[in-house]
């Protein structure tokens, strides 16, 4: 029997308990790491994933990453996951939600990596995945404060591959499009008529349909392990062909 792909491997995923990051927390699991789930609903994380309260908008997350790798003995993959949502032009939203957004999108990546790093600089197979977005490369309706956030992401993933990469640390980003996530269910639940923006949304990606939280999970998790071994610095779109395709819209 073939040992896992990312035996002995250990991970922290922020978000962990929802979505995404719970997609990708089980599945790195599966694949034979360990990992540590950092969130604000510790008590959602399933066994035998390890829930660790955190506020990545606090600078005492510093110290749930420490109590994840006390518990796992060392991180060698960091997948930097949370995130909020926020809707609107320019000019809907006031500096303290631009602030709030930017606290958690983009300061938490930051507050969040700083305090792994001693940790991922004694790994051997040390990597860092960030979630980004295709907001940060195609310009969205109303999502202008979510799109600046998912644009510092991708910049800060560039510039740290850069500054990592000769200390054997790997760091990209995954893009997703529409993910079929809870946020998205509960924009739907407020939208006037949710089927029709349901097709809305199916409509906008090539493929048809939403993007499962599985499909992102599994390029998170590419990206994550040493099959990947060669691959830094790079955002990999999971978006059903919505950033490369321009075909004619479905009749």
């Amino acid at each position: 029997m073939s040992t896992p792909e990312l035996a002995g491997l250990k991970a922290v995923v922020t978000g962990g308990a929802s979505g995404i990051g719970l997609a990708t927390a089980g599945l790195l699991a599966e694949r034979g790491a360990s990992v540590a789930c950092l969130d604000l609903a510790p008590e959602q994380v399933p066994a035998p994933l390890l829930g660790i309260k955190a506020d990545v908008a606090d600078a005492q997350v510093a110290r749930a990453v420490e109590e994840a790798a006390q518990a796992l003995g060392g991180i060698d993959i960091l997948v930097n996951n949370a995130g909020i949502g926020a809707q609107g032009a320019i000019e809907d939203n006031d500096d303290d939600e631009w602030r709030r957004v930017f606290e958690i999108n983009v300061f938490g990546i930051v507050r969040v990596t700083r305090a792994a790093l001693p940790y991922l600089r004694r790994s051997t197979a040390a990597s860092v995945v960030n979630t980004c977005s295709i907001a940060a490369t195609a310009g969205l309706p109303q999502r202008a404060l979510y799109s600046a956030t998912k644009g510092a992401v991708l910049a800060l993933t560039r510039a740290s591959a850069a500054d990592l990469v000769a200390e054997g640390i790997r760091v990209n980003c995954v893009n997703p499009g529409t993910v079929d996530t809870p946020w998205i269910g509960r924009l739907l639940e407020r939208a006037p008529d949710p089927e029709a923006e349901r097709a809305a949304l199916n409509a906008r990606q090539p493929i048809g349909r939403l993007v499962s939280a599985q499909e992102v999970a599994a390029a998170i998790a590419y990206l994550a392990g040493p099959l990947s071994g060669s691959t830094t610095g790079t955002a990999l779109p999971v978006d059903g062909g919505m950033s490369g395709l321009r075909v004619r819209p479905r009749t």
